[in-house]
């Protein structure tokens, strides 16, 4: 287990976290949520003891391993894809070594009744155990798996990291944190670098994963597949939900409507106190119950709204110019870098109003294609835009190409016309960009701020043909809903290529696989696509077949141990509930009683009609206390249920 116990960090006087607590368990997949900036990637620095917190500790057993993938990762360029992932093997290594030296003592004792000798042998049943565990005996086979199911091909093994791209490394860094198998997995945006078929690929090796899993990332599909835990961090507070992302989204609303309705009655209350309290204090006979009123009043906890503004801001294209029926034409497209081919023989068409999706492995041309129709790269073959085909292209390093002398404000503001000009800094904030940030240059932002003011400058344009190349990697969810929104009011034509799941769901007409230098045509959006690959490849039927199998070949005598262990459950999970039930009688009517007593306090004449109002206000601060407590007892008990019922579930499968 990590346990962090009140974590408080400060930056330039502003509190990031303060006493924050998370206690994190072996079997936990917790994704971790919250804008960018609320410090989701400084509590995982944290766990790793990268950053010291100015207050707080965390705590964990001395032979807790972490794995951490960062966002940023030093290479080794000498050596091979293969041999910087052996790397990962090389406690293995020291194991090894260890049994080597062991068995030469063990040959070497002649007094095999001796302690030492008894100690020699159970050190080296030890060292033999661990080595089974981390896999020493097929570690090649180890590697060849997980390489192959993070996208790489067996060609690839024996060529130099040089040579890839500084996504595939990631990939390499990935697949050794996998396979030193750790006691927990931090993962920060791992999906960035990945495509669809390995982003699904390591949904299921995390799923099945022996240990606990912390992840960062704005992929919505991936955290609703992986997590059964999601811990929000929000203004240096946490919140704790033991529930997918999905499910979360929806217990947050829940949540912000009830802090706005709290924050609404404590505004009347402040404003009635302070009428009673002006009114009062001035009367030498009232001036105790005034001065009862503001102690009332200043050890009073403002009630805040968690911010969720942002995910409501909604912003359209303008108007699409009118183009030709066709708006691009391709007809036996070659290209090749060197002697690496990558597209052979490609004819494609994009008709007037096609949404279409670019998706297939990194490397199968997908940026490629995308930037021959922008007029971003030369070809062989012909390509064409239509009449009056006016582009829009985003590319992935689109960064680089900003003008860094202009403020962040005035990039957005340029390219603003008409009423859109009133609406430059909603639409700045909707990107993460406010306050001092819109005065900022260019030149001193991130690349992922840079991306981001990329994206935002896309919404400005007069065009019919968007071409977007991985437009959501540096986008948190409420930016990557905006754009979303603002592509599906778009009237023109698009090529998108993401591995984004969630955001390309429902936003295109038609997908196109890149498999093999070629493209495959698709009629549907990705949903639809991926719901045909998974009966093509028989996944979910294999799947399936294992569960049947599984379940016949229980034995009649464990079925009626799990029939008893269910019974068992059941009885619990109902005398649980039962305890619920009177929490929640017990609060229903401490929050009676407590309500009775502040209209009594609130009376102008409560010191003249109360025989002893400093026993009654103390019996009123005692009912808090007890609701406050009540509170905590129901909300454990909650858990308690939920726990049972997950155990049940798991029982039935």
């Amino acid at each position: 287990m990590i346990d962090l116990t009140n974590i408080s960090i400060q930056y330039g006087g502003q509190v990031l976290f303060n006493g924050l607590n998370l206690s994190i368990r072996k079997k936990d997949r917790i994704g971790l949520v919250g804008k960018n900036g609320a410090g989701k990637t400084t509590l995982m620095k944290v766990m790793m003891r990268e950053i010291i917190a100015d207050e707080g500790q965390v705590v964990m057993s001395n032979h807790t391993s972490l794995g951490y993938l960062k966002q940023e990762v030093s290479f080794k360029d000498a050596l091979t894809v293969f041999e910087e992932t052996n790397t990962a093997f090389d406690q293995i290594l020291e194991i090894e070594k260890q049994i080597a030296e062991l068995t030469e003592q063990i040959s070497n004792h002649s007094d095999y009744t001796s302690a030492d000798y008894a100690q020699t042998l159970e050190n080296l049943e030890e060292a033999t155990d661990r080595l089974q565990r981390l896999g020493g005996s097929n570690k090649d086979e180890a590697i060849s798996r997980v390489l192959t199911g993070l996208g790489f091909l067996a060609s690839d093994f024996n060529r130099p990291l040089s040579e890839f791209s500084g996504g595939w490394r990631m990939r390499v860094e990935l697949a050794k944190i996998l396979l030193r198998q750790p006691d927990f997995i931090l993962l920060d945006e791992p999906t960035n670098h990945l495509d669809i078929e390995s982003i699904i690929w390591l949904e299921g090796f995390l799923r099945n994963y022996h240990g606990g899993v912390v992840l960062i990332s704005h992929d919505k599909e991936f955290l609703d597949k992986v997590g059964n835990r999601t811990v929000e961090l929000v203004a240096g507070k946490i919140y704790d939900y033991r529930n997918s992302y999905s499910e979360f989204v929806e217990l947050r609303k829940s949540r912000v409507e009830r802090q706005i309705i709290e924050a609404k009655r404590q505004s009347k209350e402040v404003e009635e106190t302070t009428k009673l309290i002006n009114k009062f204090r001035a009367k030498k006979n009232k001036a105790k119950f005034a001065q009862t009123l503001i102690r009332k009043l200043d050890k009073m906890e403002t009630v805040e709204i968690d911010d969720m503004e942002r995910a409501k801001i909604r912003f359209r294209f303008p108007p699409a110019p009118r183009s030709g029926k066709e708006v691009v034409s391709a007809e036996s497209l070659y290209k090749a870098y060197g002697d690496l081919k990558v597209l052979n023989d490609i004819s494609f068409s994009l008709m007037k109003g096609e949404k279409v999706a670019f998706v297939g492995k990194n490397g199968e041309g997908k940026t490629t294609l995308s930037k021959i129709i922008g007029g971003r790269t030369d070809f062989q073959g012909k390509c064409s835009l239509g009449h009056n085909v006016e582009v829009g292209y985003f590319e992935q390093n689109q960064a680089e190409n900003l003008d860094g002398n202009v403020t962040v404000f005035d990039f957005i503001d340029n390219a603003a016309t008409g009423e859109l000009r009133q609406r430059v800094r909603s639409l700045l904030g909707a990107f993460l960009f406010s306050g001092e940030d819109v005065d900022k240059k260019i030149m001193v932002l991130s690349g992922g701020e840079k991306s981001r003011l990329a994206v935002a400058r896309l919404l400005l344009q007069p065009v019919n043909l968007l071409i977007l190349d991985e437009p959501t990697n540096h986008l948190d969810m409420a930016a990557k809903e905006v754009l979303k929104q603002a592509l599906l009011d778009f009237e023109g034509s698009m090529i998108v290529v993401s591995h984004d799941r969630d955001f390309l769901k429902g936003l295109t007409d038609k997908v196109y696989e890149f498999k093999n230098k070629k493209i495959h045509e698709h009629i549907g959006d990705l949903q639809s696509f991926l719901e045909k690959r998974e009966i093509a490849n028989l996944n979910e039927l294999e799947r399936g077949r294992r569960t049947e199998t599984k379940k016949a070949s229980q034995s009649a005598e464990q079925q009626k141990r799990n029939k008893n262990q269910e019974w068992e459950l059941d009885k619990a999970i109902k005398r649980v509930k039962n305890k619920v039930s009177k929490s929640e009688k017990l609060i229903s009517q401490l929050e009676k009683e407590i309500a009775e007593m502040e209209a009594a306090i609130g009376k102008a004449d409560f010191y003249q009609t109360e025989k002893a109002p400093d026993l009654f206000l103390r019996h009123y601060e005692e009912r808090k206390s007890s609701l406050n407590s009540e509170m905590e007892n129901w909300e454990t008990l909650s858990i308690e249920i939920e726990d049972l019922e997950a155990q049940k579930n798991d029982l039935s499968r």
